[in-house]
């Protein structure tokens, strides 16, 4: 089934740019050849597709850099025939086990008795039953049902004539003990195919092959394995050998070593100072290559979960550059080194729309603190958002949420004894604004948030609980002495409740405080105010003249005409949620609809959300990296703005120079919506859904907003006023009953794990 699979190119991605050739000119490279980085794509585009595949070759080679290596682990099988495979046994990364299961056998590798499916006990017909798959069980398995058959160093050559090619011989020492010779192989094969370079973490295996090749020969490359591992024919260390490198380029010209042996790591997976070990290595006369480059691992909490980050920080940091990266994804690479580097904070917008924070760089600092709104500015963000909350004294200030528990560490608190029952608001109880003055709010300390803590993902742990919450007063404030805002954008939700049940009102509050501010005679910060309540809008729009967004919090998949003018006769801007635009089924887009368009053709600008730079927030079309979401949703589909929480990502994103290119090179072109699942095996692709609905004018239809009720007055805080004898009693309970207590106990479970 070689070749059925095969990507067309357009399908997955749309290539109307050309490549650009990376190596084609010195710059200012701080490189030993004073050339751009090489990008080497192992397996192909292996973070995607089963390792060392056809369309993992194929894919690597549309999306890359012109002169992308594609790499391939060289195996050996019975017969001697050289294979592309990512292992020395073969039961991870293919269906050998189902194929042959009673072809297991044990060897000693590198002294160490192990069992497997080993390429030496197979001949190359026997492989033809065995077909690739998923070595990494986190990446996706519908493309394993694609029948991918074992490739051949021949084939790859052939069928994809690459213009790199790296052959990794990660057992030599192996293959001599059963009577294969690797040496015997690669010389032959050089006399038909031009290998590019050869690397091995084996000493002994380059003295064997020196001098096997000419002058015009591949480049030989020693790979460090962890330090404190054993070379097997030396009996020395990785470290031992590291700190000898004169002795290295005695048979080599270069170096491939993990990402820690240039930037290491404290335990807490934050960055330690650099190595010297590009320069050392550079002093030598050797290139330094680096592996371990994948966008769906976890990665120093530096990079805040960007991957186009961590590039950077090997290849253009100002001190050193390494001489190229071994990538999983190879998108990725190409675009941090070609499209990401040597761009100043000041560069020059290549693309114009709006970068509005979510409760500032929430992805950073516990969310609507003073931290993550510095941060949002110093970012890049156009907008900073403050969600408005309401204190029981009448203060507005920022918070993501109305309850406390899923923003603070009131839990932990003797705070945590105000919890209380809001149907209205929750199924669960609470602990919510209202109940707390504002000076009681301003003593708890603030939780970031993690929403992909079930992924053991956690965002910058080291300041989980820096900064403090901040009133409306103190955000505006902020903002109007920023010198790179151009606004502010205000969320108003929940105000019927407040009004009818808490004797608050939170319209009049908010506009109160713009004119206490200021920003009634403010003209260089545009003020927008946000709500999911068309109600709440109308209010605004009556007594003010700001902006303001309609936000639908649904997926939908078209909108009504009469829909949209009702919009309009209240709003401004629509904000929409991501799948809005590209729906996406068990973790694929499956196309793309057309209320962008619909939207924008009615007057109205469209802001997406959510943006994070988590790679599992993100659909296998947008490869596990951020950069590559945001181009599709900027270039692809027109938005005009993005909400995310992390806007340094979005920022930075929008001054990348090839944007500015005449013609878009293939790994800065936004993907083709849906084109992935074309490529997978029908009887793989994921069950179909009930279509999103409609949005309909009946579902932007609300009453007015009730007028403010006022509230009983209540008894000592801390003490919960009884109910109303006009009102339901919630389930015969009490407002302190175990239930309540147990709604409690939840929050200071999380409060504990965010310690």
């Amino acid at each position: 089934m070689r070749g059925l699979f095969l990507l067309c190119g357009v399908v997955l991605i749309q290539l109307l740019a050309v490549q650009t050739d990376a190596q084609g000119s010195k710059s200012k490279w701080q490189t030993l050849t004073g050339f751009s980085p090489r990008v080497i794509a192992r397996g192909g585009f292996s973070g995607l597709f089963p390792d060392s595949s056809i369309d993992a070759y194929n894919f690597a080679m549309l999306t890359s850099v012109e002169d992308v290596v594609l790499w391939c682990d060289l195996q050996l099988t019975k017969d001697g025939a050289g294979i592309c495979f990512p292992g020395l046994t073969m039961s991870n990364a293919s269906n050998i086990e189902a194929a042959y299961p009673n072809r297991t056998n044990t060897y000693l590798v590198n002294g160490v008795s192990t069992q497997g499916w080993f390429t030496i006990d197979f001949s190359l017909k026997d492989l033809n039953k065995v077909n690739l798959i998923r070595g990494i069980l986190s990446r996706s398995e519908r493309f394993d049902g694609n029948g991918y058959s074992i490739l051949t160093v021949q084939d790859v050559n052939t069928e994809l004539k690459p213009q790199g090619l790296w052959l990794n011989v990660q057992h030599e020492a192996f293959y001599a003990q059963h009577n294969l010779s690797m040496t015997t192989f690669l010389t032959t094969t050089s006399k038909t195919i031009i290998i590019d370079f050869i690397s091995s973490p084996e000493v002994n295996f380059f003295k064997k092959i020196a001098g096997r090749f000419g002058r015009e020969g591949p480049i030989f490359v020693f790979r460090f394995l962890e330090k404190e591992t054993f070379e097997p024919t030396t009996n020395r260390t990785y470290s031992s050998i590291l700190s000898n490198l004169t002795f290295v380029k005695t048979f080599a010209s270069g170096i491939l070593v993990p990402k820690s042996y240039v930037l290491p790591l404290d335990d807490k997976q934050y960055l330690l100072p650099s190595t010297s070990l590009v320069q050392d290595a550079h002093k030598a006369g050797l290139e330094v290559f680096v592996s371990g480059f994948a966008n769906d691992v976890d990665i120093a909490h530096d990079y805040s979960y960007d991957p186009v980050s961590e590039y950077l920080s090997f290849v253009d940091n100002g001190n050193f550059s390494v001489d190229g990266v071994l990538s999983d994804f190879p998108i990725t690479a190409s675009a941090s080194v070609e499209c990401f580097s040597h761009m100043g904070r000041n560069a020059t917008k290549q693309v114009d729309f709006l970068v509005i924070s979510k409760n500032g760089a929430s992805g950073d600092y516990p969310g609507c603190t003073d931290l993550a709104y510095a941060k949002a500015i110093k970012d890049g963000a156009d907008v900073i958002d403050c969600l408005v909350q309401m204190s029981s004294d009448g203060t507005p200030f920022c918070s993501s949420s109305i309850d406390l528990g899923n923003t603070t560490m009131v839990a932990q608190t003797p705070l945590r004894n105000r919890s209380t029952n809001v149907p209205e608001l929750s199924s669960l109880g609470g602990i919510y604004t209202f109940s707390l003055t504002w000076p009681e709010i301003q003593t708890l300390t603030p939780a970031i948030s993690n929403p992909y803590r079930t992924y053991n993902m956690f965002r910058n742990p080291n300041e989980r609980n820096a900064g403090k919450l901040v009133s409306l007063t103190e955000f505006l404030n902020l903002a109007k002495n920023s010198t790179s805002l151009s606004g502010v954008l205000i969320s108003v939700e929940n105000a019927a409740y407040l009004r009818e049940n808490q004797g608050i009102d939170v319209v009049k509050a908010v506009l109160d405080t713009l004119t206490q501010t200021g920003y009634t005679n403010i003209t260089t910060k545009k003020v927008m105010i946000q709500s999911t309540n068309s109600s709440v809008l109308l209010d605004f729009k009556k007594q003010s003249r700001y902006e303001t967004v309609y936000k639908v919090e649904e997926t939908i998949r078209d909108i009504l005409d009469s829909a949209i003018e009702d919009i309009k006769a209240f709003a401004s801007a629509v904000v929409i949620v991501k799948s809005s635009v590209f729906p996406d089924s068990e973790g694929f887009v499956t196309g793309q609809t057309n209320v962008v368009e619909r939207l924008q053709k009615s007057q109205l600008p469209v802001y997406v959300e959510l943006f994070q730079n988590e790679f599992v927030s993100q659909p296998y079309d947008f490869f596990s990296d951020a950069n590559v979401e945001i181009n599709s949703y900027v270039t692809g589909a027109g938005v005009n703005g993005t909400v995310t929480e992390f806007p340094y990502t979005a920022a930075r994103y929008r001054k990348n120079r090839c944007l500015g290119s005449k013609e878009t090179p293939p790994y800065m072109a936004p993907v083709q919506p849906g084109g992935l699942l074309q490529v997978v095996n029908h009887a793989s692709l994921p069950p179909a859904e009930a279509p999103n609905p409609v949005f309909t004018d009946a579902d932007v239809t609300e009453p007015p907003l009730p007028p403010v009720t006022a509230k009983a007055p209540t008894s000592t805080p801390g003490t919960p006023s009884e109910p109303s004898t006009n009102a339901p009693a919630p389930s015969g309970q009490t407002r302190l009953t175990l239930s309540l207590l147990l709604s409690v106990f939840p929050m200071a479970i999380a409060s504990l794990l965010l310690l």
